[in-house]
């Protein structure tokens, strides 16, 4: 009977050792201990330039249990890395939306993810159409409505329009506003080089900013002189001791070269003569001459006269190409210049009548010429500019 019961027990002790090995893979999986950690994430900003830098804060994971032993980074453009903080940043050079993660791993041996989303704001691009060739006087339209956003964002334009140029007076000539429209329009006053500035931006901060310059070149002018002559006359009637006065500007756009003035009496029949004075004065210049007039030729039938006349008044020009910012600038540099200036002023004529009383025939009875009827010509040279513009070579 004992001898039986053992061998009971010995058959059932080797039945139990067989189910144990049969079940052993499974059973070590339930009583798995390893306890995961809890991955926490936060992005910030969650939306950024293109070319800007990203922070990723995974410091508020938790271990659960042991201690948090690294923190393995996937940004979402291909690059990973490793860290042993749970902080690090990260660049996107290109726009897009990307998804990044982080895997935290304890000293257990267990590990958890958590994932965020990244949104990079590509930056408007700039197609700015500048004219290479402005002349001094043109309006130059500067384009940039071809710009566009890589999302598609409407765009705003600010444009300063000469960075040399505080417009708004707050001191800072590099901030004005000057035109908020895809296209403008540059007067142009001077020849010279003008800098301006274009800021384009979409409507999720993206920023851009090209400079531009616009060189404006002077005009080119053939410059010749036209002979003309100015022609003036007066005539009145003068009683012993009066003056008469006229005033012209027969300068004016012109270069004065030479001018005849002739004073003529009508022809006394009586004697002495009348004796008149004629008489120029150009105050701007500080030009005065007389002449008292010549008894005429009775006989002859040639009347009392006096003359005045003057010739090489300016220097004589010579035809030549010019350069400048427009044709007034030009008629006026040669207008203007030093020691040709005569007689672009007032003209002030005068006619005195100094001795117009002959004694009569019969002493006592009434003068019959107490004055005298008289008439002026006068005959002005003058050189006219004529400018023709010329394109560049």
């Amino acid at each position: 009977m004992e001898r039986g019961g053992r061998s009971t027990q010995r058959a059932l002790a080797m039945l139990g050792l067989l189910l144990a090995s049969l079940c052993l893979p499974g059973c070590m999986d339930a009583l798995d201990l390893t306890v995961n950690p809890k991955a926490n994430l936060e992005v910030y900003p969650a939306v950024i330039q293109e070319g800007e830098m990203v922070t990723l804060d995974a410091r508020a994971s938790e271990a659960v249990e042991g201690v948090l032993t690294e923190w393995i980074w996937d940004f979402g453009d291909g690059s990973t890395a490793t860290t042993v903080i749970g902080f690090t940043s990260h660049r996107y050079p290109a726009h897009g939306i990307y998804t990044v993660s982080v895997t935290v791993v304890n000293d257990q041996g267990g590990e958890d993810e958590s994932s965020s989303l990244v949104t990079v704001n590509g930056a408007p691009t700039i197609v700015l159409d500048v004219p290479t060739l402005i002349r001094s006087g043109d309006t130059a339209l500067l384009d940039a409505s071809g710009s566009t956003d890589p999302e598609g964002a409407p765009l705003s334009f600010v444009w300063d329009l000469n960075l040399a140029v505080d417009g708004d007076g707050n001191g800072q000539p590099e901030d004005d506003v000057d035109a908020i429209t895809p296209e403008v329009l540059i007067p142009t006053e001077t020849s010279g080089l003008i800098r301006g500035r274009l800021t384009v931006e979409d409507t999720d901060g993206g920023i851009v900013i090209e400079d531009f310059e616009l060189n404006v070149t002077a005009r080119r002018f053939a410059l010749s002189w036209v002979e003309e002559i100015v022609t003036v006359s007066w005539d009145g009637y003068l009683d012993q001791g009066d003056r008469w006065e006229a005033n012209h500007v027969p300068g004016e756009g012109v270069r004065v070269m030479s001018y005849e003035a002739i004073l003529e009496l009508e022809q006394d029949v009586l004697v002495p003569a009348d004796n008149f004075t004629l008489a120029l004065e150009v105050p701007l210049d500080g030009y005065n001459k007389r002449a008292q007039t010549s008894p005429g030729n009775i006989t002859q039938n040639t009347p009392a006269s006096a003359e005045l006349e003057d010739e090489g008044l300016n220097p004589t020009p010579e035809d030549a190409v010019y350069e400048g910012n427009s044709a007034d600038e030009v008629l006026s540099r040669v207008l203007n210049q030093p020691g040709a200036r005569f007689g672009q002023g007032n003209w002030t004529w005068a006619v005195i009548a100094d001795q117009s009383d002959p004694d009569g025939l019969i002493p006592g009875a009434p003068d019959p010429d107490p004055g005298n009827d008289w008439t002026l010509d006068v005959r002005i040279v003058v050189l006219v500019p004529r400018l023709v513009e010329i394109a560049y070579e």
